[in-house]
């Protein structure tokens, strides 16, 4: 930092509301501060400013520190959006059979976007934009993996995928923006049809293939996998 710089981060809980500044360094003033009772103190004791980068650390975060969060050096604006994760659920599903993700919404009249995301990428799959009256689903995204399979509910945002195959396992990720940001992330596990195993309690079973599996309604995760066609399974059983 230079001795004249001037670093303040800024707070927005939704789109449009005003700025609240949160810290700030003022190296001509000779001044660095965090404001942490601000919005009714919701940041209390959660903030730490780097007095020679600038840099804000937020700690024990929950849903409430959700939102835009703006760094304005001298006079120049930076924006950086933050997503709390408030739950995480494993959802498992036959190949073939249709899956829901359910956002536990009764309605979403109060919510500006509510987007899917799915994979890494977070590649955007469908959303729900209530500022423009728009409800759309992407499912030519990925080589059009998706097409034809996703139904979204306009009344509650849940996201349905009909007839199910492997390219359609991983991380499904739901992002709500009202008064503040807030996401679940949903494991969606697809399995081949078959793949249904039956042990007796206290058994220990080695399977040896990459996707997940039923084992008498209980979801397994495989530790190693060594066999090349993926129709084989290999199970040890240990008492």
């Amino acid at each position: 930092m230079k001795y004249d710089d001037v670093i303040q981060w800024w707070f927005e809980i939704t789109f449009g509301d005003e700025n609240t500044v949160i810290a700030e360094i003022n190296k001509r003033a000779d001044r660095i501060a965090v404001y942490d009772d601000v919005l009714d103190g919701r940041f209390r004791d959660r903030l730490k400013l780097d007095n020679q980068t600038g840099s804000l650390t937020i700690t024990n975060t929950t849903t409430e520190h959700g939102g835009e969060y703006y760094l304005l050096i001298n006079s120049v604006i930076k924006v950086f959006i933050l997503v709390v994760i408030d739950e995480v659920k494993s959802v498992s599903v036959k190949e073939g059979d249709s899956v829901s993700l359910n956002s536990n919404l009764t309605e979403i009249e109060d919510y500006n976007l509510i987007q899917w995301r799915f994979g890494d990428e977070n590649t955007l799959i469908a959303e729900i934009n209530k500022r423009f009256d728009r409800i759309t689903v992407y499912d030519d995204v990925l080589d059009g993996r998706f097409r034809d399979r996703l139904k979204l509910d306009n009344q509650t945002g849940s996201l349905t995928i009909t007839n199910t195959t492997t390219e359609h396992d991983g991380d499904y990720k739901l992002l709500m923006v009202s008064g503040r940001f807030s996401s679940k992330v949903f494991n969606v596990s697809v399995y081949e049809s078959g793949a249904e195993i039956c042990a007796g309690s206290g058994h220990f079973l080695t399977f040896q293939r990459k996707e997940s599996i039923r084992l008498c309604n209980v979801h397994l995760f495989p530790l190693h996998w060594t066999v090349n066609k993926p129709s084989q399974i290999t199970v040890i059983w240990r008492n």
